[in-house]
């Protein structure tokens, strides 16, 4: 081969790498801006949440607290999910309502995310994102692992006053979403992106 001919090929190559390096430094760059606005739609979710189920709380106790998340939490997962375009919710291992029982790809992170709780890794830094395909569409997924707080036990701890437990059996029958102790996973947020 010539010096002419092994000079333009190390030229391509080089122009290919290149190329490869900068879109796979601008694939990166865009999944730390898709997980930093993740990030800050959690926030705004567990927050609004969060405030009902302290008003109920300091209305009429875990009874009525209990209310609020079953009517209230849905509807801020759906007011959410239409205003910034993404699909937001809640999924456990151990879902309280069964329309929150994870999909096969959530299952998965949340074993890692207990996988990850064993090993030592604090639960407020537990997380995962990954584009996957699905049916053909690229999807942005991106989980936070949600701790199990004290404020969270009278209604999914290990001893559940008589009267919470009977309302939890008339709103969830399905209902999985007991047993947990302080600094356990109960759960997780989760976000579904469709990207081009």
């Amino acid at each position: 081969m010539s010096l002419q001919i092994k000079k333009v090929l190390m030229k391509y190559t080089l122009t290919v790498l290149f190329s490869l390096l900068i879109t796979a430094s601008a694939y990166a760059a865009d999944e730390q801006q898709l997980i930093q606005e993740s990030r800050l739609a959690i926030k705004s979710f567990a927050g609004q949440l969060k405030a009902e189920l302290m008003a109920g709380m300091k209305n009429g106790g875990p009874l009525q607290a209990m209310t609020v998340c079953h009517e209230v939490a849905e509807e801020i997962a759906i007011d959410n999910s239409k205003k910034l375009g993404w699909e937001i919710s809640r999924t456990s291992l151990k879902p309280r309502n069964s329309k929150n029982s994870p999909d096969a790809w959530e299952a998965a992170v949340l074993t890692t995310f207990e996988q990850r709780k064993a090993a030592g890794e604090p639960i407020n830094e537990i997380e995962h994102a990954e584009v996957v395909s699905n049916n053909g569409q690229s999807q942005f997924r991106y989980m936070k692992a949600i701790p199990t707080q004290p404020l969270c036990l009278g209604c999914h701890g290990e001893n559940i006053a008589a009267d919470i437990s009977t309302k939890i059996d008339q709103l969830y029958p399905n209902d999985k979403a007991r047993g947990f102790k302080p600094g356990d996973i109960r759960g997780a947020f989760s976000i579904i992106r469709t990207i081009d």
